[in-house]
């Protein structure tokens, strides 16, 4: 059982980064992850002996979140109440399908697995979803980044994908005013900027200045900010990121209306 609990510790901030993006709140993905980890713990005979581990604990986690989306009444409430009501137009899966496959990287093959689907179906998942939330997301982003070659790819992919970039902010306080000069729809940051400030004390800045507006964090240790002790973004890319990355997460977090921001350090 020591065994099993510490390989599951590893798996868990990841499972619980991909259910705030399914959810979109922290409260919730947090609630399903450790409920998926608990029934595992609780019973072992949940898992699949011949699968991986990290497929298998996902697997189990999927049959938490369908027996949880069966009951509208229980997702359909508070904030992310309207996001949830845009979910409903989404085709089954697709959208898991495609966050399965681009932020969490798995195979279309584990998908299938995760999914209890064939491949096929998978790949018409994920060019649905594709298609469905760029249709249903496009916006204004704010990014910043103080690598000018990193800000520059960002601002192409973002672009490619329908949306528009209202600027490039190197430092806390020019971020501060580019958002301040145009309000964005989604905030696309990096945590540690060139001159010492900091991305996430940025974001809370703008937060003050007109309230909630979704957004996502790019860092090279996302494990040192899923552990649970304080607020996280419900959205996280890992570098090195790719494209699919950076264009999933986005069309995601446009989807919800409100974010959870890290609390200061």
């Amino acid at each position: 059982m020591h065994d099993l609990a510490d390989q599951l510790t590893i798996e868990l901030p990841y499972l619980r980064r991909y259910a705030r993006a399914l959810t979109g709140a922290q409260a919730s993905g947090d609630d399903l992850a450790y409920e998926t980890l608990q029934r595992i713990l609780n019973d072992r005979t949940a898992l699949i002996a011949d699968i991986p581990l990290r497929v298998a604990v996902f697997r189990i986690f999927h049959q938490q979140w369908a027996a949880m989306a069966a009951a509208p009444s229980a997702i359909d409430q508070g904030d992310h109440a309207h996001a949830q009501k845009r979910l409903a137009h989404l085709a089954p899966d697709s959208r898991e399908a495609l966050l399965l496959s681009t932020i969490e990287e798995f195979t279309s093959h584990q998908v299938s697995i995760i999914l209890d689907t064939d491949i096929e179906t998978v790949h018409s998942m994920i060019a649905l979803a594709k298609s469905d939330m760029k249709r249903l997301s496009e916006g204004l982003i704010l990014i910043i980044e103080d690598e000018p070659i990193i800000a520059s790819d960002l601002s192409r992919i973002v672009e490619l994908a329908g949306h528009r970039v209202t600027g490039v902010g190197r430092t806390r306080e020019e971020a501060v005013k580019l958002g301040k000069r145009t309000k964005p729809d989604l905030i696309l940051a990096d945590i540690q900027l060139a001159d010492g400030s900091s991305g996430i004390d940025a974001t809370h800045d703008l937060m003050k200045e007109f309230g909630g507006v979704p957004v996502i964090f790019i860092t090279a240790f996302p494990e040192r900010l899923l552990t649970g002790n304080r607020p996280e973004p419900a959205f996280l890319i890992s570098k090195p990121y790719n494209e699919s990355h950076v264009t999933s997460a986005v069309s995601q977090a446009m989807f919800f209306a409100t974010t959870v921001l890290l609390a200061n350090p």
